[in-house]
């Protein structure tokens, strides 16, 4: 799993990620893009194109739209799906759930390594690309790590690694 880097060509995440992007793909594709026409119709019954301030924003709403759907078509179509089953619990990869103990604060923490498009630290969802991410990554448990978060180095020990189904 930690070689997935040296291939630009392979958009590698879980199957649950997977699933989320095809979803938001299919309503940007159907619900979005209709609410863009109407308001780009809309804005043309308003007259004059070039001096239509709502014209002029539903069409830049329209350009980040269609930007947002080609970049969720090529990672889609260049997706390498990981099987929980193929899960390698050994080191910390792509789709386990580890335990890290911060040693400065004594404090644990819980997260799912995620691709990029799957991040969420809401929900406890670490991209493999975040700081922590790219620290860990490939680390057995008892590993200690040091990284440079936003507030900071931390000193963190990767306690536990499981894959959930």
């Amino acid at each position: 799993m930690t070689g997935q880097k040296n291939n630009v060509d392979v958009e590698v995440m879980t199957r649950s990620g997977y699933e989320k992007l095809k979803n938001e793909l299919t309503m940007l594709r159907t619900d979005r893009r209709l609410e863009i026409a109407t308001k780009l119709e809309e804005a043309r019954a308003f007259g004059d194109l070039s001096e239509n301030a709502e014209y002029h924003a539903a069409k830049e709403e329209q350009e980040k739209l269609e930007g947002r759907i080609s970049r969720l078509e090529y990672k889609l179509n260049k997706a390498k799906i990981v099987d929980i089953d193929d899960i390698d619990t050994s080191h910390a990869n792509l789709g386990t759930t580890i335990v890290i103990k911060d040693l400065d604060k004594n404090a644990s923490y819980t997260y799912m390594l995620v691709g990029t498009e799957e991040s969420d630290p809401k929900e406890n969802k670490i991209s493999i690309s975040s700081p922590v991410g790219k620290a860990i990554i490939g680390k057995a448990v008892g590993d200690e790590i040091t990284v440079r978060v936003p507030k900071g180095m931390r000193r963190l020990k990767l306690m536990e690694i499981t894959a959930q189904k």
